[in-house]
Protein backbone atom coordinates (compact mmCIF):
# COMPACT_ATOMS: atom_id res chain seq x y z
CA UNK A 1 0.00 0.00 0.00
CA UNK A 2 1.29 3.57 -0.46
CA UNK A 3 -0.05 7.10 -0.59
CA UNK A 4 1.54 10.18 -1.78
CA UNK A 5 0.36 13.13 -1.12
CA UNK A 6 0.63 16.83 -1.79
CA UNK A 7 -0.31 19.14 1.38
CA UNK A 8 -1.10 23.44 0.59
CA UNK A 9 -1.87 26.29 1.97
CA UNK A 10 -1.03 29.56 3.02
CA UNK A 11 1.79 30.78 5.98
CA UNK A 12 -0.34 30.21 9.45
CA UNK A 13 -3.23 27.90 7.80
CA UNK A 14 -1.54 24.39 9.76
CA UNK A 15 -0.58 23.28 6.56
CA UNK A 16 2.94 21.24 8.26
CA UNK A 17 0.54 20.64 10.94
CA UNK A 18 -1.35 18.60 8.77
CA UNK A 19 1.74 16.45 7.66
CA UNK A 20 2.82 15.99 11.27
CA UNK A 21 -0.09 14.63 12.17
CA UNK A 22 -1.03 12.47 9.28
CA UNK A 23 2.37 11.36 9.25
CA UNK A 24 2.93 10.12 13.44
CA UNK A 25 -0.46 7.77 12.63
CA UNK A 26 0.83 6.54 9.74
CA UNK A 27 3.95 5.62 11.54
CA UNK A 28 2.17 4.65 14.45
CA UNK A 29 0.80 1.82 11.90
CA UNK A 30 3.93 0.90 10.60
CA UNK A 31 3.88 2.64 7.50
CA UNK A 32 7.00 3.91 6.19
CA UNK A 33 6.62 7.96 6.35
CA UNK A 34 8.74 10.33 4.31
CA UNK A 35 7.91 13.91 4.30
CA UNK A 36 9.68 17.30 2.15
CA UNK A 37 8.38 21.00 3.11
CA UNK A 38 9.07 23.97 1.38
CA UNK A 39 8.20 27.35 3.15
CA UNK A 40 8.74 29.98 0.72
CA UNK A 41 7.91 33.49 2.47
CA UNK A 42 4.88 31.14 4.28
CA UNK A 43 5.60 33.95 7.51
CA UNK A 44 4.73 36.65 4.97
CA UNK A 45 1.18 34.35 3.48
CA UNK A 46 3.04 33.02 1.02
CA UNK A 47 2.75 29.64 -0.06
CA UNK A 48 3.84 26.20 2.12
CA UNK A 49 3.59 22.79 0.43
CA UNK A 50 4.63 19.73 2.04
CA UNK A 51 5.26 16.01 0.27
CA UNK A 52 4.20 13.35 2.62
CA UNK A 53 4.84 9.54 1.33
CA UNK A 54 3.01 6.66 3.41
CA UNK A 55 4.02 3.00 2.14
CA UNK A 56 4.06 -0.44 3.38
CA UNK A 57 7.47 -0.91 1.63
CA UNK A 58 10.76 1.10 1.96
CA UNK A 59 10.46 4.64 -0.02
CA UNK A 60 13.42 5.82 -2.33
CA UNK A 61 12.39 9.90 -2.25
CA UNK A 62 11.37 12.47 -0.06
CA UNK A 63 9.01 14.22 -3.23
CA UNK A 64 6.09 12.99 -4.96
CA UNK A 65 6.40 12.90 -8.86
CA UNK A 66 4.39 14.79 -11.01
CA UNK A 67 1.83 13.19 -11.92
CA UNK A 68 1.95 11.27 -9.14
CA UNK A 69 -0.17 12.47 -5.92
CA UNK A 70 -2.67 10.24 -5.33
CA UNK A 71 -4.04 12.64 -2.90
CA UNK A 72 -4.02 16.69 -2.57
CA UNK A 73 -4.78 18.75 1.11
CA UNK A 74 -5.17 21.73 0.39
CA UNK A 75 -6.98 24.46 3.04
CA UNK A 76 -7.18 27.18 0.17
CA UNK A 77 -9.06 26.80 -3.17
CA UNK A 78 -6.29 28.89 -5.36
CA UNK A 79 -3.58 26.58 -3.66
CA UNK A 80 -5.09 23.21 -4.70
CA UNK A 81 -5.14 24.30 -8.30
CA UNK A 82 -1.65 25.49 -8.16
CA UNK A 83 -0.34 21.64 -7.61
CA UNK A 84 -2.94 19.90 -9.97
CA UNK A 85 0.27 19.02 -12.03
CA UNK A 86 0.96 16.52 -9.30
CA UNK A 87 -2.07 14.62 -9.06
CA UNK A 88 -2.67 11.12 -10.21
CA UNK A 89 -5.18 10.52 -12.83
CA UNK A 90 -7.47 8.52 -10.43
CA UNK A 91 -6.29 10.77 -7.47
CA UNK A 92 -8.30 12.53 -5.62
CA UNK A 93 -8.41 16.51 -4.18
CA UNK A 94 -9.73 18.02 -1.02
CA UNK A 95 -9.61 21.45 -0.60
CA UNK A 96 -11.08 24.37 1.86
CA UNK A 97 -13.46 26.06 0.21
CA UNK A 98 -12.90 29.44 1.51
CA UNK A 99 -10.05 31.49 0.09
CA UNK A 100 -7.27 33.63 1.72
CA UNK A 101 -7.18 36.21 -0.63
CA UNK A 102 -3.36 37.52 -0.19
CA UNK A 103 -2.75 38.64 -3.82
CA UNK A 104 -4.37 41.77 -5.01
CA UNK A 105 -5.70 39.95 -8.46
CA UNK A 106 -6.99 36.88 -6.97
CA UNK A 107 -9.39 35.21 -9.37
CA UNK A 108 -12.96 35.37 -8.92
CA UNK A 109 -14.07 32.62 -5.82
CA UNK A 110 -17.06 30.94 -7.90
CA UNK A 111 -14.29 30.10 -11.17
CA UNK A 112 -12.13 28.65 -8.95
CA UNK A 113 -14.70 26.39 -7.33
CA UNK A 114 -15.93 25.51 -11.04
CA UNK A 115 -12.42 24.67 -11.46
CA UNK A 116 -11.96 22.27 -8.93
CA UNK A 117 -15.80 20.69 -9.54
CA UNK A 118 -14.46 19.28 -13.00
CA UNK A 119 -12.30 17.27 -11.00
CA UNK A 120 -13.22 13.80 -11.61
CA UNK A 121 -12.58 13.08 -7.44
CA UNK A 122 -12.98 16.02 -5.24
CA UNK A 123 -13.97 17.34 -1.64
CA UNK A 124 -14.84 20.81 -1.24
CA UNK A 125 -15.16 21.64 1.92
CA UNK A 126 -16.71 24.44 4.07
CA UNK A 127 -13.95 24.41 7.11
CA UNK A 128 -14.31 27.53 8.29
CA UNK A 129 -17.91 26.91 9.26
CA UNK A 130 -16.87 23.06 10.55
CA UNK A 131 -14.48 24.39 12.55
CA UNK A 132 -16.60 27.41 14.55
CA UNK A 133 -19.02 24.70 14.76
CA UNK A 134 -16.34 22.16 16.61
CA UNK A 135 -15.82 25.60 19.33
CA UNK A 136 -12.78 26.47 17.44
CA UNK A 137 -12.18 28.51 14.39
CA UNK A 138 -8.25 27.74 14.34
CA UNK A 139 -9.04 23.66 14.58
CA UNK A 140 -9.68 24.40 10.06
CA UNK A 141 -6.45 22.10 9.89
CA UNK A 142 -8.21 19.03 11.53
CA UNK A 143 -11.22 19.86 9.85
CA UNK A 144 -9.19 19.13 6.59
CA UNK A 145 -7.31 16.12 7.96
CA UNK A 146 -10.89 14.28 8.65
CA UNK A 147 -12.11 15.14 5.28
CA UNK A 148 -9.05 13.84 3.75
CA UNK A 149 -8.82 10.12 5.92
CA UNK A 150 -11.14 8.14 3.95
CA UNK A 151 -8.18 8.66 1.06
CA UNK A 152 -5.82 7.87 3.35
CA UNK A 153 -4.45 4.04 4.41
CA UNK A 154 -4.44 5.36 8.11
CA UNK A 155 -7.53 4.29 10.55
CA UNK A 156 -9.19 7.21 11.66
CA UNK A 157 -9.33 5.58 15.48
CA UNK A 158 -5.17 6.21 14.85
CA UNK A 159 -5.36 9.39 13.06
CA UNK A 160 -7.50 10.81 16.56
CA UNK A 161 -5.38 9.02 18.40
CA UNK A 162 -2.26 11.09 17.34
CA UNK A 163 -4.30 14.58 17.70
CA UNK A 164 -4.85 13.23 21.29
CA UNK A 165 -1.48 12.73 21.87
CA UNK A 166 -0.44 16.14 19.89
CA UNK A 167 -2.64 18.41 21.64
CA UNK A 168 -3.90 16.94 25.22
CA UNK A 169 -0.36 18.19 26.30
CA UNK A 170 -0.68 21.54 25.78
CA UNK A 171 -4.23 21.63 27.00
CA UNK A 172 -7.07 18.38 27.18
CA UNK A 173 -10.07 20.60 26.11
CA UNK A 174 -7.98 22.01 22.98
CA UNK A 175 -7.38 18.21 22.27
CA UNK A 176 -11.20 17.25 22.34
CA UNK A 177 -12.27 20.27 20.40
CA UNK A 178 -9.40 19.22 17.70
CA UNK A 179 -10.72 15.86 17.70
CA UNK A 180 -14.18 16.98 17.40
CA UNK A 181 -13.13 19.15 14.34
CA UNK A 182 -11.79 15.83 13.11
CA UNK A 183 -14.60 14.30 13.19
CA UNK A 184 -17.03 17.29 11.29
CA UNK A 185 -14.82 16.79 8.38
CA UNK A 186 -14.64 12.97 8.29
CA UNK A 187 -18.71 13.25 8.13
CA UNK A 188 -17.91 15.90 4.79
CA UNK A 189 -16.03 13.31 3.67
Amino acid sequence: MKCDCILAGVGGQGVLSIAAIIAQAAAAEGFSVRQSEVHGMAQRGGAVLAHLRLSGEAIAGDLVPRGGADLIISMEPLESLRYLAWLSPGGALVTAAEPMVNIPDYPELGEIHAAVKRLPKYSLVDAAALAKEAGLARAVNMVMVGAASPYLPVKAETLEETIEAVFAPKDPRIAEVNKLAFRKGRGEA
